[in-house]
């Protein structure tokens, strides 16, 4: 591909996704939307921290902020983003099976 522009994009969701608590509140909003305040008992995340977590997925298009008085109420933009996530953990679930079984047969 001559054009490099969309590895470019294609790395900063990935970069975007590069958090434990960002894959959480994908793996949270998976199938339903939640306020703010939903999601910041589900994580257990300061106000502050899940703040910026937010407004850099809501950037970078991988959720949908929507306004409803004082709340703030966040989705996924598209199912695809979860299954992205659910098919990465099951590579990272075979790699820990595999490193499992090659551990076993180092300690026979």
């Amino acid at each position: 591909m001559q054009d490099k522009t969309l590895y470019s994009l294609h790395a900063n969701i990935c970069k975007a996704l590069a958090n434990p608590i960002r894959i959480e509140i994908i793996d949270v909003l998976n199938e339903k939307e939640l306020s703010f305040g939903d999601l910041q008992e589900v994580t257990g995340v300061l106000k502050s921290n899940l703040s910026q977590h937010l407004s850099l997925m809501v950037s970078s298009g991988i959720l949908i902020q929507r306004r409803e008085g004082l709340n703030a109420y966040f989705k996924l933009a598209t199912p695809k983003i979860g299954t992205a996530c659910r098919l990465m953990r099951e590579v990272l679930i075979e790699n820990l099976r595999k490193n499992s079984d090659l551990l076993t047969q180092f300690e026979k």
